[in-house]
């Protein structure tokens, strides 16, 4: 990919206010998705607690209208795009963006085109296609689906909803952590850290600016296979990896959004990098012991959690248990490896 093409993909897509990157805009980005976003619960488990030696408040998000906490920003986005007279969206990512860019966009009778990765899961395609969108698929690298939108914004004047470089998604996701943070305060809890799954980094970036003047520490958990936050801090800055197979196709972006790193950078406490086999694990201790079914992107977060719990570093830690929709067979799968 070129530096102008790189240039393009991280523009900030739509302007928006700077306020709405800060501690008190995420609490008018809770206001104003109040009653149109799921109020999902935050689950305890006594039996995961004592698998983890720590108390983990996991923020059930697979719960969320969309089966994802990105919900919450397609709708900040689109109401904006709205009010501006769009005609029509566009968004790349490797499911969940999409599935919530889909329903925001049919709320409002707009069509959608949501561009996805040529192997992305077929359960989040057909969900997509099941809402009314158009799917299109483009090779496996967040480059090749960029390239794309920006042809699709060219020829048929489509509003693009960027899933990391649009201040209204990030927004947005921050008050998945803000709500956790609420519910863990009405349980008379305190916590000591939060943990989040990075790919493009909307949910980091959002925790970051929801956890803004309180002593709680943020951390990241990344698959091993794609290292993009690990290798942007480590340059200085975003850069593209060259990424593995994973499981936890959730986190496939193979670079880091620069307005998420920009808010997370100087912020984030560490960045626990999680192999396939932890990530199955931690998938198959929630489903046995706290009932949630969740995707490998959540479980990426959880084995985070456990790892911080296992050293020791945090004795109450909430978890973004960003998603849940997750193909049937690879729940199975996973399972079935385990018995045998």
């Amino acid at each position: 990919m070129s530096i102008s093409a790189h240039a393009v993909a991280e523009a900030v897509a739509v302007a928006a206010p700077s306020s709405l990157l800060s501690r008190e805009g995420v609490h008018d980005a809770r206001r104003r998705l109040a009653g149109r976003v799921a109020h999902t619960p935050v689950v305890r488990s006594e039996e995961l607690d004592r698998v983890a030696g720590a108390r983990l408040w996991l923020k059930a998000e697979n719960l969320q209208r969309g089966g994802s906490f990105k919900m919450r920003g397609a709708l900040l986005a689109l109401d904006r795009l709205v009010a501006a007279g769009s005609r029509g969206v566009v968004a790349q990512s490797t499911g969940n963006h999409a599935i919530a860019v889909a329903l925001a966009a049919a709320q409002h009778g707009l069509p959608a085109v949501l561009v996805l990765p040529v192997d992305a899961a077929a359960a989040k395609v057909r969900r997509i296609r099941d809402i009314g969108a158009q799917v299109l698929q483009a090779g496996t690298t967040l480059a090749e689906r960029i390239a794309v939108v920006e042809e699709l914004k060219r020829t048929r004047s489509l509003d693009e909803i960027d899933p990391y470089q649009n201040p209204d998604v990030v927004a947005g996701q921050a008050t998945a952590t803000a709500d956790l943070l609420h519910q863990v305060q009405a349980a008379d809890g305190r916590l000591d850290a939060v943990v989040l799954p990075v790919g493009g980094g909307s949910a980091l970036a959002g925790a970051c600016l929801a956890t803004t003047g309180q002593d709680i520490d943020v951390y990241a958990a990344e698959p091993g296979a794609v290292p993009a936050l690990t290798a942007a801090l480590q340059a200085g800055g975003p850069v593209t990896v060259d990424a593995r197979p994973t499981i936890a196709d959730g986190l496939r972006p193979d670079r880091i959004g620069r307005l998420p790193y920009d808010l997370a950078h100087d912020r984030v406490a560490d960045v626990l990098t999680i192999e396939e086999g932890a990530i199955a694990e931690a998938l198959r201790l929630v489903l046995v012991h706290a009932r949630l079914v969740i995707e490998p992107a959540a479980a990426t977060a959880v084995a985070g959690a456990l790892r911080l719990a296992a050293e020791g570093r945090a004795r109450d830690i909430g978890v973004l248990v960003s998603g849940g929709n997750v193909d049937t067979g690879l729940v199975a799968s996973l399972l079935d490896d385990r018995a045998s």
